[in-house]
């Protein structure tokens, strides 16, 4: 599969979930690497959110749907607006993050100017959402690469990825993983064969706990219109188990068998703090 077929994924599920959907508004304001999209979800609004490549964007290392410096701050403003806009309202927005993200982009120009801090926006940008109420939905397509997920995704109350072969979770590239762990890329993944951490695969992902739903469909590159009608019922399904938890937290996270450390050491923080 190549590049430019797994970065338009984001585009691609962003028009099929959102193209007939009732109340239907497009914001035009947010640059041509982001789209947002307001609509309904199980009928409560809902804002989706995706980062698409722009081959005509002025950073060359964002042209290939990666997160970079205005797509970290335009991030943080697209939901930081929904915040702002339903404070006084008792009935919250979701967001929907729909995540097609093929890393943070890596330059001289984004370190010098700080992109840490734009996709820090991002990332506090979800979190004060979940925190003030909004229900927050990951929705894997693609790639959900280094720090682009951490900004982009990461954050939400329920993780939900489609169970396809080009739906890949990892903190760095296999190339730039060889490099640091001086590994050829053919070590690295006979490795992940036996370290689920290691591994790009999101079977070996969703083992580690951190998916609330994995979802197989018939085609996540092209979805037919069953395939889009059962995303939006696990979609709305994750929305109501949102709305069921009134602590607006990530416990659902700590529920699999490899993540009872993390749960422990997160009681022991409590009781000590």
């Amino acid at each position: 599969m190549s590049r430019s077929e797994l970065s338009s994924r984001g585009a691609v599920w962003m028009h099929a979930l959102t193209c007939d959907a009732a109340h239907r508004a497009v914001t035009h304001d947010y640059g041509g690497t982001l789209q947002v999209v307001d609509a309904l979800l199980a009928e409560s609004p809902a804002r989706f959110i995706a980062v698409v490549p722009d081959a005509n964007n002025r950073f060359p290392r964002a042209r290939h749907g990666e997160v970079g410096l205005i797509e970290g701050w335009q991030l943080a403003r697209a939901v930081r607006g929904v915040i702002a806009r339903d404070r006084d309202s008792e009935r919250k927005a979701a967001i929907v993050a729909i995540v097609d993200v093929a890393s943070q982009a890596y330059g001289r120009r984004e370190e010098a100017y700080g992109i840490h801090l734009a996709l820090a926006a991002a990332a506090d940008a979800y979190a004060a959402a979940r925190v003030a109420g909004h229900p927050v939905i990951g929705l894997i397509v693609g790639r959900a690469m280094s720090g682009a997920f951490l900004a982009h995704g990461y954050q939400a109350n329920r993780l939900v990825a489609l169970d396809d072969a080009g739906v890949m979770v990892h903190a760095m590239g296999k190339e730039a993983a060889a490099r640091i762990t001086q590994r050829s890329v053919d070590e690295l993944e006979t490795l992940a064969e036996a370290i689920p951490p290691m591994a790009y695969d999101i079977a070996n992902f969703a083992s580690l706990g951190l998916l609330w739903r994995l979802l197989k469909v018939g085609s996540a590159q092209q979805p037919e219109p069953d395939d889009v009608a059962e995303v939006r019922r696990v979609l709305a399904q994750a929305l109501a188990d949102i709305q069921r938890d009134p602590s607006h937290g990530l416990s659902s996270r700590l529920g699999a068998p490899s993540r009872q450390a993390s749960s422990t050491v997160r009681e022991r923080l409590k009781s000590l703090w």
